[in-house]
């Protein structure tokens, strides 16, 4: 990954920090994307913080041309953003369905609008998006949140069809539970010894941006563990 810029998103949560560290330790130069300041940004030369909201057109904009400025290019993409919500759909208030909306699918559709126009100029580009396992099977009581990460895996299809003649690939991974901080502590009682490691999501994104895997293109890719 020598000599390759990825811009990484969700940089600061429990998939994103691990993603970042990998690339890192690989050689990449890394833009890490959070959604507010950095309060810890990894001390390293080739890592550049960026404050923006994907949720947002000129968010998505502000954090492409600020890699762009930092880096001079944008070899690949890893979008880790996204949100859950419990609960029965007619229990959920305008306002989560938005959020769920913002995080799992609004913030792909832009970053995505984004990033695409320059890779195709370059002719290269390798994505990476974070699904759900969840999202392939209806499930009761997460009826938004599958709602919306399935428009994410057909999104991520629909772009690889549509690039597949730039040497522009985009795939989505499919992770079960992941064992974060943030799922520990809303699952204490869990047994976490099934629940995937970060860093192993992170080693398959770094496989599916290499130069070797292009051949590799509109995959949902499921991660158990």
């Amino acid at each position: 990954m020598k000599g390759k810029t990825i811009l990484v998103t969700g940089a600061n949560g429990g998939v994103g920090t691990a993603v970042v560290q990998h690339f890192l330790e690989l050689g990449a130069s890394v833009a890490g994307v959070t959604r507010s300041e950095y309060k810890a940004a990894p001390a390293h030369p080739e890592f550049f913080p960026i404050a923006a909201d994907l949720a947002s057109p000129a968010g998505a904009a502000k954090a492409v041309n600020a890699a762009i400025e930092r880096f001079s290019q944008i070899d690949g993409l890893v979008h880790t953003v996204g949100g859950f919500a419990f609960g029965a759909l007619h229990e959920f208030s305008e306002q989560e369905w938005r959020r769920l909306c913002d995080e799992n699918l609004t913030s792909a559709f832009n970053l995505l609008r984004t990033v695409l126009p320059l890779m195709r100029v370059r002719r290269r580009g390798r994505i990476v998006m974070i699904g759900s396992l969840a999202a392939t099977v209806p499930q009761a009581n997460l009826s938004a949140y599958v709602a919306t990460k399935a428009g994410l895996h057909a999104l991520v299809q629909s772009v690889a069809l549509e690039n597949r003649e730039f040497d522009i690939t985009i795939n989505a991974i499919l992770p079960g539970t992941i064992n974060t901080a943030a799922n520990r502590a809303a699952m204490p009682a869990a047994d976490t010894s099934r629940w995937l490691a970060p860093q192993k999501l992170a080693r398959l994104c770094a496989q599916l941006l290499s130069d070797r895997d292009g051949a590799i293109n509109g995959a949902l890719l499921p991660l158990e563990r």
